[in-house]
């Protein structure tokens, strides 16, 4: 059986959460994540919970099929703070 998505069913997503802080040089690295979530309104909860607590905080999410390796531009949830560019 084939576990690609089917015309009319909805794709699968990738769902992230990641925290920054800086290091003693100032470079940015990742204090929290990067964490899958269920949901965006759950990625987007999270996120502002941690906006308080780190330089910078973002989700995000992007349509996936991990098995064919297939993945579509990320589209940003919710960023607060100092956050590295997304590639």
């Amino acid at each position: 059986m084939s576990e690609h998505v089917l015309p009319g069913q909805k794709k699968p997503k990738l769902i992230v959460v990641v925290a920054f802080d800086r290091g003693d040089d100032g470079e940015l690295f990742t204090a929290y994540g990067p964490t899958d979530q269920q949901s965006e309104d759950r990625a987007t909860r999270t996120a502002k919970a941690l906006a308080g607590k780190h330089v910078g905080v973002i989700a995000w999410s992007r349509d996936a099929d991990p098995a064919l390796g297939d993945y579509g531009p990320p589209t940003v949830l919710f960023t607060d703070g100092d956050v590295p560019d997304m590639e």
